[in-house]
């Protein structure tokens, strides 16, 4: 006894057993490319923080290397101030004249 349905039967079996599938697949995908957004995320901001720092790195260089120019310039002008001292006293260490 055959029935011309069966066919039908059996492929509309087969579609609810791929059904699942191909739902599992899509959420598969699904996730794979929020992982793959949430990767590029973090990447693009470990490169934005690595530029950040690289640049504050670079200006604080260059404010200490101005900084000890001029730490260094101070030093000398103390160090000829003093120079200047010994060989001509200050006004403190001349006694007061007084004019009879």
């Amino acid at each position: 006894m055959s029935t011309r349905f069966t066919g039908a039967l059996l492929t509309l079996e087969r579609t609810k057993r791929e059904m699942p599938v191909r739902v599992l697949i899509a959420i598969v995908v699904v996730v794979l490319f929020v992982c793959l957004l949430f990767a590029a995320d973090r990447t693009v901001k470990v490169v934005k923080r690595t530029r950040r720092r690289r640049e504050a790195n670079r200006r604080l260089t260059a404010a200490t290397v101005q900084a000890e120019a001029a730490d260094r310039q101070r030093k000398a002008a103390a160090q000829a101030s003093g120079a200047l001292t010994s060989v001509m006293p200050t006004i403190q260490d001349v006694d007061t004249r007084h004019v009879d």
